[in-house]
């Protein structure tokens, strides 16, 4: 269910290429959240570097919700650069398995697998 790679690059520089590979691939970025740094403030000691973008295709998320109104609760798409044992990687939930399980829509699935297909791509490219 989870698409991950494990990247040479620094943290820093994973993020700014998996910035560049979104817009490339015909998606907008709508927000990243610092997730480490939320929970520093917030009190707790957490020492890995965690960041989650929210992305999406206007197009692709205009079809899922046409479909299915309920599944606005799965979009946008996310993909997360972050640390684990001082290593850098990259991931995802795979859009084709996530939305199965809320739809056996055979357009929607269709519509996951392009989203699902270009979204591994800016995983990928962000290598």
């Amino acid at each position: 269910m989870y698409y991950i790679i494990e990247t040479n690059k620094s943290f820093t520089q994973a993020v700014t290429d998996l910035e560049s590979a979104v817009i490339r691939n015909g998606f907008g970025l709508l927000h990243v959240h610092d997730l480490a740094t939320t929970l520093r403030t917030k009190g707790f000691a957490f020492n890995d570097e965690c960041k989650v973008f929210e992305i999406c295709n206007p197009a692709q998320a205009a079809k899922v919700l046409a479909i299915d109104m309920r599944l606005n609760m799965a979009l946008p798409c996310r993909i997360s650069v972050f640390t684990e044992n001082g290593k850098t990687k990259i991931g995802l939930i795979k859009p084709v398995q996530m939305l199965s399980a809320l739809s056996q829509d055979a357009t929607l699935a269709q519509v996951a697998k392009e989203v699902e297909e270009k979204t591994i791509k800016m995983v990928d490219e962000a290598k």
